[in-house]
């Protein structure tokens, strides 16, 4: 069973050591502990964490490449920030910016980054109220969190200097690419979910504004 669930990571974000496959399954245990106490991810999958959210988030390190610097906003029960500090781990130099308001699941981010060793900092505030503190990554990553129109609005201070967006999308994702098109023009790549066969990632690049 485990060596099957770490070739189909594998498959889903390319080479990954053995030591951060097993950092990954320390994590899954931390995770359903938490998910007990507090809502952090919808009751119905926590069953199939492990695909349904852990290898869901895994697949955004692969496209985000060799990035050092990575941004996460609303990451919420850790996905995909927590995934991406995992994997971006045995980078020297890597780290990645976790942004959650609700001071709860910033608690829950906070002790998984320092009882598993993340290269991770935790801002417990709102979106907004960290542009002006967390400067441009090469990568920003958001989950679940909000529609594409809110998500660019929220993300724009860091996408028009020049940051890369991977954003998980649902099976509505064109109506939001449709409804981003009146404010917003960007470069986008539509890469199909690995995970879900109705999900993309939509990698988003020069940000401007209509």
């Amino acid at each position: 069973m485990k060596q099957h669930a770490y070739d189909r990571l594998q498959d889903v974000a390319g080479p990954v050591s053995r030591e951060t496959f097993d950092k990954l399954v320390a994590f899954e245990t931390v995770f359903r502990k938490w998910a007990q106490r507090i809502n952090l991810v919808a009751p119905s999958t926590l069953q199939d964490a492990w695909e349904r959210h852990i290898l869901d988030s895994a697949q955004v390190v692969r496209l985000g490449g060799g990035a050092m610097r990575w941004l996460d906003i609303g990451s919420g029960g850790g996905f995909p920030g927590l995934i991406i500090a995992t994997m971006i781990a045995e980078r020297a130099g890597a780290s990645i910016d976790l942004v959650e308001s609700n001071r709860k699941k910033a608690g829950f981010l906070q002790a998984v980054v320092g009882e598993l060793g993340l290269p991770a900092r935790i801002h417990a505030k709102r979106i907004e109220d960290v542009h002006s503190v967390i400067r441009a990554p090469e990568v920003l990553s958001a989950r679940a969190l909000a529609p594409l129109p809110l998500l660019l609005e929220l993300s724009a201070p860091w996408l028009e200097a020049g940051t890369t967006a991977l954003f998980h999308k649902g099976r509505d994702y064109r109506q939001e690419i449709e409804d981003s098109a009146h404010q917003w023009g960007f470069d986008l790549v539509e890469h199909p979910s690995l995970t879900d066969t109705q999900g993309v990632i939509l990698e988003i690049r020069n940000l401007r504004r209509i």
